[in-house]
């Protein structure tokens, strides 16, 4: 493997940011590096554009040069992926990496997470998705079916609940709150502006009305009330990855923390810190993938 490729990078692409962990042959860590989403729901090529331009910082915080990229082989895990077409245009249209092994987010994130050991996540990012490896090596996904339909517990499903009520302060089904006036003021003001944010956005769009729930959620009902289903959609994923609750389960993702509070005090106790992230997972599945050709 030192031998055919200078560099190694792990890639973690979601609907809101891309990270890249740059490191050498040996697979030690270099640098790091970030970009805009490379989600593959937002496009092929700004998938690659925001990868290439993760890479070039990462190469630049750790001081190097950055070689041709024929010299590096990447892992990468990305939300879009189980959009078989789209991961085939995406694999087609390397812009000349030695190597590419691509896999969904959820994969890389379950191997950073357990360091390639048996264990269980719940990654909560702009999406969702439940990953088990067993004993055995066998995976299981739960979730990741997309938003709208699915992405429970997801910045983006946070959005959408949070909207939900911004509508019906707005047609008098529910009284105001603080908490709907921020968010009106956030998408432009009054039923017009809603109208016209409703028109525009996207999944992305809709996970940046998270953070006006996360902050309400202490002091006004109904946000707390939209982290409190978010918590038992958590506790759902859980059950329907390991029924029998013996496995650690790891929650990562940016809302994570924030969902923490909102879990059944069953389903802490069970809940272990990851030991790495989605990035080291990527790196984790392209070291597997060289070793395997």
């Amino acid at each position: 493997m030192s031998k055919q490729y200078q560099y190694l990078i792990g890639v973690d692409g979601g609907g809101t940011g891309t990270r890249v962990l740059l490191a050498g042959a040996d697979g030690a860590e270099l640098g790091r590096g970030s970009a805009g989403p490379s989600g593959l729901m937002h496009g092929i090529e700004n998938a690659w554009n925001a990868i290439l331009s993760a890479v070039k910082q990462a190469f630049a915080e750790a001081g190097l040069s950055m070689p041709e990229l024929a010299q590096i082989a990447a892992g990468c895990g990305l939300a879009g992926v189980h959009n078989r077409q789209w991961a085939s245009e995406f694999a087609e249209k390397n812009p000349g990496f030695g190597a590419v092994a691509v896999g969904t987010d959820g994969q890389t994130t379950l191997l950073g997470a357990h360091q390639g050991q048996a264990g269980a996540i719940i990654a909560i990012g702009t999406g969702s998705v439940g990953e088990v490896m067993l004993a055995d090596g066998s995976r299981r996904e739960v979730g990741a079916w997309g938003f709208p339909s699915s992405d429970e517990a997801s910045g983006a499903w946070l959005g959408l609940h949070t909207i939900n009520h911004v509508q019906h302060v707005l047609d008098g089904r529910h009284a105001p709150t603080e908490f709907a006036e921020a968010v009106i003021a956030h998408c432009g003001g009054g039923r017009d502006g809603v109208f016209n944010w409703l028109a525009q956005a996207n999944q992305t769009a809709y996970a940046q009305l998270a953070r006006f729930t996360i902050k309400f959620a202490a002091s006004e009902p109904v946000a707390r009330g939209i982290m409190q289903k978010g918590g038992e959609e958590i506790a759902k994923m859980a059950y329907a990855l390991d029924p029998s609750a013996q496995l650690p389960i790891a929650l990562c993702g940016g809302l994570a923390a924030p969902l923490r509070d909102y879990l059944p005090p069953a389903l802490l106790a069970r809940v272990v810190q990851p030991q790495a992230d989605s990035a080291a997972g990527a790196l984790i599945l392209i070291k597997k993938s060289l070793s395997e050709s």
